[in-house]
């Protein structure tokens, strides 16, 4: 079998995606590969082939148990023999495993990193004709990437000790340069193929919003999208909890994920999302790695992530069928407190020596100011992005909230001069400089106990914006931030000061200008609005209940129903993608079935009759409508 027809067998598609096929076609010739490629763009096809093709055993490690059952359950279902071992299995089981192994029952075996550590699993390795060893989540091999874990750091060690060092594969959705070096370096990769196919995701929409009222944001969202699987990521525990209550009161079939939870509630609530028996999964990061759900339709912050890494990371949870899918940020200021927060008293890399801890510490506060920076900017965020990661993108993206949205451009040069006038006094009475609240209280007259211990209300400037409210302010001083009129700096606790544009204002009368958001509607008629969509989407959620009569809804009730008799995620049986293909192509045939993209030999014959049945009645059954 050559790497087409295993393509074609095994996952139903009849051509390769950027960059698979020089990466399988590396392993398979038993050269190292470091790959970077997003969420969704298909790694494990990459290692999977060559799993076919070589023969021996492929071990795949990856950092969650969920993640590995995950992939076992696909790769079964397309009639690849697979299995984990992991932590989680009893004694017995386990041992049978084992012995299945030692008979040549698998071609891939998953396990996590931690397992490399124990004799007995490295006994087995030693046993088994492992041809290829593919490193999942690579990334979290360094130390200055964003899941650090020091398991990950043993894997050379381990590679040392089997018999004969087999080609590795590291693969990654995020990593910046740094940290592909340091993957290279501490995996011991051997003049490997290194290969970006890009950072970009087309497919997801992105935006930022400031809801005053986050949660009824979100249920409002969530009602308007009847249809629709999803995921909330909050950053507490509480906003978890809270979260979650809020949306089942209003009906919506919600479920929750966190460290707090009892294993078995946490094992149960997941695979009741991932089955799809509840549709909005409410949870902290601790609901990570392990997702593989397909049909993922959006993905919604309520606070903003630490860092652009795992924000990309987990928005690229959603639409790894290809599917169109959104990805909302829900921002706040209290979000950079909560964030530097939770950075200042990180315990997460134990192993570090004091000078690193602080070094990353660092490091850590440096990209907040980046995540913030996403959080605040007016340009395409699609763009903003794709440069942290180091790919370029020229112009606008037309599939993002800045690029889509209804924008107005206001001069806000009496603004700027007032509040960069403010800035300098301020400089002036405290060489060592004072923060943005100090600034905000002083220019709108505030009688609080620091701004008159501190003489600000002396000022010639103290309370010449009393009249502008805070959240206006706060959009002034982001725009002069972008701009470079003004400068953050410091560490723990940031002070401002004058850019080297600010004189241009202040002496020579050039203009300032501040892209922003048209004003929303009054809130009559907002309210107007909300009613008319909760009405639209009750009436939605009511006709998908039923179904509307479309193909494309017999075939996902089919799915549903073929998933029940089988005991599996309904995206394990076919995607909304593969579905969507059904319904506009309309097969007849066996061999028109097997030409749908990600329809494989195992899947067309184990549910393409029931599929073809249901087409052919639907197709009976048309001329009457």
């Amino acid at each position: 079998m050559d790497k087409l027809t295993a393509l074609q067998t095994y996952f139903g598609h009849s051509a390769f995606r950027p960059g698979q096929e020089p990466i399988i076609d590396a392993l398979t010739a038993g050269r190292d590969v470091l790959a970077v490629m997003p969420t969704g763009a298909g790694k494990s096809a990459c290692y999977q082939i060559p799993a076919v093709l070589l023969g021996g055993v492929t071990l795949v490690i990856s950092p969650l148990i969920s993640l590995m059952q995950d992939q076992v359950a696909a790769l079964r279902e397309e009639s690849i023999p697979a299995a984990c071992l992991h932590s989680g299995q009893d004694e017995e089981t386990y041992r049978a495993l084992v012995q299945q192994a030692l008979g040549g029952a698998f071609r891939i075996l998953y396990a996590a990193p931690e397992r490399l550590e124990t004799e007995s699993f490295t006994a087995l390795c030693q046993r088994l004709d492992v041809r290829l060893v593919a490193v999942d989540e690579a990334h979290c091999v360094s130390q200055w990437g964003q899941d650090f874990r020091p398991s990950y750091l043993k894997i050379a060690a381990f590679l040392a000790r089997l018999p004969r060092r087999p080609a590795v594969g590291a693969f990654t959705a995020t990593a910046t340069e740094q940290v592909r070096q340091d993957i290279i370096r501490l995996l011991g990769l051997r003049d490997p193929l290194c290969l970006t196919t890009g950072f970009d995701r087309p497919n997801l929409y992105f935006a930022v919003a400031r809801p005053r009222d986050k949660e009824r944001y979100i249920e409002e969202y969530v009602l308007d999208h009847p249809d629709k699987s999803g995921i909330v990521y909050c950053a507490t525990r509480k906003s978890v909890e809270s979260l979650c209550r809020q949306l089942q009161a209003s009906g919506i079939r919600a479920t929750r994920y966190h460290a707090g939870l009892e294993a078995e509630e946490r094992a149960r609530n997941q695979e009741d999302f991932v089955y799809d028996r509840r549709r909005v999964m409410v949870a902290t990061n601790a609901f990570g790695m392990g997702i593989d759900k397909s049909n993922v339709s959006f993905v919604l912050h309520y606070n903003m992530p630490k860092n652009l890494e795992n924000y990309y990371q987990e928005a690229g949870r959603a639409g790894r069928d290809g599917a169109k899918a959104e990805c909302i940020l829900l921002f706040s200021l209290g979000d950079i407190q909560t964030a530097r927060y939770f950075i200042k008293n990180s315990r997460e890399n134990d192993e570090l020596t004091p000078e690193e801890a602080e070094a990353a510490e660092a490091r850590d506060l440096e990209r907040l100011e980046r995540m913030v920076g996403y959080c605040k900017t007016t340009r395409c965020l699609r763009g903003y992005l794709l440069a942290y990661f180091g790919e370029t993108h020229t112009g606008k993206c037309g599939n993002c909230g800045n690029c889509c949205g209804d924008f107005v451009e206001t001069d806000i040069t009496t603004e700027a001069q007032k509040i960069l006038s403010g800035l300098a006094r301020i400089e002036k009475r405290w060489p060592g400089g004072l923060g943005v609240v100090a600034l905000v209280q002083m220019l709108r007259g505030s009688r609080d106990q620091n701004t008159l211990r501190r003489g600000l209300d002396e000022l010639p400037t103290y309370g010449i914006m009393k009249d502008t409210a805070p959240a206006r302010m706060r959009l002034y001083l982001d725009a002069l931030e972008e701009q470079g009129y003004i400068l953050p700096a410091g560490g723990e606790y940031p002070v401002l000061r004058l850019g080297a544009k600010a004189g241009g204002v202040l002496f020579r009368g050039e203009k300032v200008t501040m892209t922003e958001r048209r004003p929303a509607p009054g809130r009559e008629e907002q309210a107007g609005r909300r009613a008319s969509r909760r009405k639209t989407a009750a009436r939605a959620a009511a006709a998908y209940a039923a179904g509307d009569g479309t193909l494309f809804d017999r075939l996902r009730a089919l799915r549903a129903e073929l998933a029940q008799q089988h005991h599996v995620p309904a995206y394990l049986i076919f995607s909304n993608a593969t579905l969507t293909e059904m319904a506009e192509k309309r097969p007849r045939t066996a061999g028109d079935f097997m030409r749908i993209s990600g329809v494989g030999s195992a899947k067309a014959s184990r549910y393409g009759p029931a599929f073809l049945r249901e087409i052919a009645a639907y197709l009976a059954e048309e001329p009457e409508k």
